[in-house]
Parts: structure tokens; sequence; C-alpha cells
């Protein structure tokens, strides 16, 4: 039977530690969090033969399980919100797309009740504030510049729970977006941007600590106009969000992203839209028409794609079988690289004592088994 596990010993399996992996390893579980030490008479769940790794952390997500985080009521944002829990993602941020300023707010409004309850971890606002050469899957006619008051429009209507704003900090009013952003503990996310080198130099220096969804909507790396990709790479307070769709990226720019960013300062998302977990069809990503085909999602009009399907257990079972990433760092990349850019490593994103239980049971072979979630069984592991 699902549900909480009161006090229970996961053990026998290879266990993921921000010190490096346990073999026959153990964790303990008591109540919602995790243990240093089990209860006399605990029961044990023998993994031997699996991993156990910490709850995925998505910070940059639009919905799934065919409902979306952009338009959707509370009940198809929480079905959303357990579709992705079922594929290992235990911590979420609800991302929004371009739309009128006032429909933004609204739906600031709706999501900041989920954060506050606890289903969302925060809202990342992607879109209205980027530029129109890079818009992707974003509404031209609704885009603006980042005026700062506008932005703080945004934040107030979040109620404090916006994490993040994505930016195409060349913009008038880009810089001082930047600046208004960091002064308030938000982070402030390059992407959709057609900034050079310096322009991306430039807002970096004003506080931008994160890439959204590198490579992807931004100019291309060239070798007399590096652009923002070489600017983004190259900075040690820079996080990179990278898609492991195989549809996003070339496996070669994912391999390019962790060699020169290293492990610790890369985030894997997925920037699912409806789709993800549920399949193809027709759907609607903010005002704009998509079309899911064969798992890839892209604009009826103009043939952008538009999201991805992804779900992290997805991205986590590609980044170690096809790209041959070590399984500490996808786990660094997927789970305590989020929640620390998050502000909630003290709760999630490791497997420590005094955490919230949450936690991902992988088979030997890195197929999803089980996932666990504040010591909850969402997809309880059958084993044997």
């Amino acid at each position: 039977m699902a549900g909480r596990a009161d006090s229970t010993v996961l053990a026998g399996a290879r266990v993921v530690l921000p010190t490096g992996t346990v073999e026959n390893g153990r964790v303990i579980v008591e109540g919602t969090r995790i243990a240093g030490a089990a209860a006399e008479g605990a029961p044990t769940v023998d993994l031997s033969g699996h991993w156990v790794v910490p709850g995925f952390v998505d910070m940059h997500n639009h919905g799934g399980g065919g409902a979306s985080f952009t338009s959707g009521t509370v009940d198809e944002v929480l079905t959303g919100i357990r579709t992705h829990r079922e594929h290992g993602t235990t911590t979420l941020v609800a991302s929004t797309v371009t739309g009128e300023m006032d429909f933004l707010a609204h739906r600031a409004g709706v999501l900041s009740e989920l954060v506050e309850q606890g289903d969302l971890a925060g809202i990342h606002f992607e879109g209205p504030f980027i530029s129109p050469c890079r818009k992707g899957a974003h509404s031209e006619e609704l885009l603006r510049d980042p005026d700062p008051a506008e932005v703080r429009k945004l934040m107030d209507a979040a109620r404090g729970t916006a994490k993040m704003f994505t930016l195409a900090t060349e913009l008038p009013g880009g810089i001082d977006s930047v600046r208004l952003l960091a002064e308030h503990g938000i982070i402030a996310a390059i992407g959709h941007t057609d900034a050079t080198y310096e322009q991306t130099v430039e807002a970096i220096d004003a506080g931008a600590t994160v890439a959204t969804h590198l490579f992807n909507a931004m100019p291309p790396l060239a070798h007399r106009e590096p652009g923002p990709i070489a600017a983004l790479l190259e900075d040690e307070r820079i996080t990179v969000e990278l898609i492991n769709d195989g549809t996003h990226l070339h496996p070669a720019a994912l391999q390019l992203a962790y060699h020169h960013a290293g492990a610790h300062r890369v985030a894997l998302i997925t920037d699912a839209m409806d789709a993800a977990g549920f399949g193809d069809g027709l759907y609607q990503l903010g005002p704009l028409a998509v079309e899911v085909k064969d798992g890839v999602a892209r604009l009826v009009e103009g043939n952008s794609i538009a999201g991805s399907t992804l779900t992290l257990d997805t991205a986590f079972h590609r980044a170690v079988t096809v790209d041959r990433i070590p399984v500490g760092d996808v786990v660094q990349s997927i789970s305590a690289n989020p929640a620390r850019l998050l502000g909630v490593y003290d709760r999630v994103g490791s497997l420590e004592p005094g955490k919230d239980a949450d936690l991902v049971v992988l088979d030997a072979d890195f197929g999803l088994k089980g996932v666990m979630r504040k010591g909850e069984w969402i997809k309880e592991p059958q084993i044997g």
C-alpha cells in the first residue's frame, strides 16, 4: 500500500550522498524526514541492486499531465504537479509564459496560493520581458521591455513567491530590472535574448545568475561574435539550465556545457508543457496553439519548438546512459544545484538527516522504480 512510512529503513541500495556514492547504503525515514538513526524494530525495505537518489528539483516547468500551469484551474495545476511527482520531481517551480500583464498578475495570485500551501516551490516568470528576435513559443504582440515598475508589479502579485524572472537583459530597462530582482533575492535569468557577449557580461555583473535553457532562444556561439553562450559558460556566477530531451540539444552541446561549466553549474530542467506525461495531440501554450507529435512540441504556426514533453526521470536516464555523465554529477545537476538556487537546500536536494524524505529509487539501468515525498510513497517500489 502506498502511504506514509512513519519509520522505515531503505537498505542495500547504492545511495548517492553529497560526499559520494555509498555501496550497500541505508536511508532511514522517520515521519516526513530523513533520520540519522533507526527506531528499534523499524521495518526494512531491501533495495539491493537499486539506486537511491534525492528527489528531483525542477526550476523551469510549464505543466504536465494534460494540465497547464500558465492557464489551468487550481485542480488542473495540481494534476500537473502530481504527474511530475510520479516521475521523480518532488520539488517544482511553476513557469508562466508571455501574456497580458493583468493576466500574469492574476496567475501569480493563483499559483502563489499553491506555493503557500507547499505544493509548489515558487513561480518563474518566463516572458513577457524577452526579445522578439528570440521569442520562441511566446506571442510577439504581447512582448514588452523589462520595465522595473512592471517587473515589480508581478513580484508584488506573487506575494513573495516569485523565484525567477527570465529577461532579455539587453532591452531597455533590462539592467535595472536585474538589479531590482537581485536586491530582492529573486533570480534574474538571462534568456530569450539577442544580447552580445559584452551585454551579457554587463547583466551578469549587475546580478544575473542563471542562463535560461542555455543554447536555446539565443544567438549561436560564433568565433568573432561569441554572444551570450560564451559569457554564460565562462562565468562562475552563472548556473546554466539544460533541457536534456534529445531534441533541444545535440549531445555534444550538453557535453560542452558540462565540460566548460562543470556539474556544479548545471541545472537539468524540463521546460515541460501540458503534454508531458500525457501524449501527442493539440494543446495551448498561453495564447498559441501547439501540436505535439512523436513527443516533440512545436507551434502550429511557425513550427518553433514549444517547450518539451520531458520528465526529469527521462532526463536523468538519458544523462547517465546516453551522455555518460557520472551519476554523482547528474544528481548534483538535477537536485542539489536547483535546490540551492531556489534557496531550499536546507530542506531538499540531498539525502541528509533532518531534510525532507524526498527520494527516488532507480533500478540498475536507471529506470524509475519508486518516488517518496516527505516520507510518503508517491510511487512505491515493487521489489522482488
